[in-house]
């Protein structure tokens, strides 16, 4: 990225800054929800049966963390970005100008991302010191899930804009992401709690492998080849979606 692309994108990112703090409930859910929920979810995951699957609190409670962050803060708040800066003709116009599309894309969601990563590392310090957790026996892994996690949810919200009309109707979009990742991805129920064949088919979804990443960046315990896995899935999710944007992405109101 050249000096002129890159002070480009840093006036964007400064502009989507401002705008995002202006935007009280766009703010509200990226950075209380994720919190709140976390907290929240402590009395449920103390009283799972986590000694039989060889997990800790941390362990269970971090990646949870993390994924409501991805989910509330990073995903379902760009969905909403995304819709209403083509709404208001903000990313038309933009196209006019030298950015290119994934520049303009990127730009949106820097702001978010930035208030995204900063969250999970808060989050992850609070969860070690507040809580009276364990710190990630293997941080390397625990960054590389958080990482990969902010670059599949930009992606994912972007395609979701796709099918969606209006910043109402982000509401209803965003819920099977929302409700598949929460249920299927190991964030409420850890995976190792599950049956084997079922736990198998459900690594596969989207948001699984950030989470296999940062529990098993937590516990110290993950192997090369599952870490490889888990960044693999990731990637190939990520890359589908990229995909999907690039070909289907509307720069204009939908009727």
């Amino acid at each position: 990225m050249n000096t002129a692309v890159a002070g480009r994108m840093a006036a964007l990112t400064r502009a989507e800054l401002t705008l995002l703090a202006r935007h009280k409930a766009v703010l509200l859910t990226a950075l209380v929800v994720p919190v709140a929920m976390t907290f929240a979810m402590r009395p449920v995951v103390e009283d799972m049966d986590l000694r039989e699957a060889g997990l800790s609190l941390g362990e269970a409670m971090m990646p949870m963390a993390v994924a409501f962050v991805l989910l509330f803060g990073v995903y379902s708040a760009l969905v909403t970005v995304y819709v209403v800066r083509r709404e208001e003709l903000v990313l038309k116009r933009l196209r006019t100008g030298e950015l290119g599309d994934a520049e303009i894309l990127a730009g949106t969601a820097a702001a978010t991302l930035v208030a995204g990563l900063a969250q999970c590392v808060m989050l992850l310090i609070a969860g070690a010191a507040v809580l009276g957790m364990e710190m990630p026996a293997d941080p390397v892994w625990v960054m590389a899930g958080v990482l990969l996690g902010l670059v599949l949810a930009t992606a994912t919200a972007a395609l979701t804009a796709v099918f969606t009309r209006s910043a109402e109707g982000a509401q209803i979009t965003i819920m099977p992401m929302m409700l598949i990742s929460m249920v299927g991805s190991g964030v409420v129920v850890p995976l190792e709690l599950l049956p084997d064949r079922a736990a198998g088919v459900l690594e596969l979804l989207p948001l699984s492998p950030v989470v296999e990443l940062v529990r098993g960046g937590w516990s110290g315990q993950l192997e090369a080849y599952e870490a490889l896995g888990a960044v693999g899935t990731a990637l190939a999710w990520t890359v589908l979606s990229v995909v999907a944007v690039r070909r289907w992405f509307r720069w204009e109101p939908r009727r």
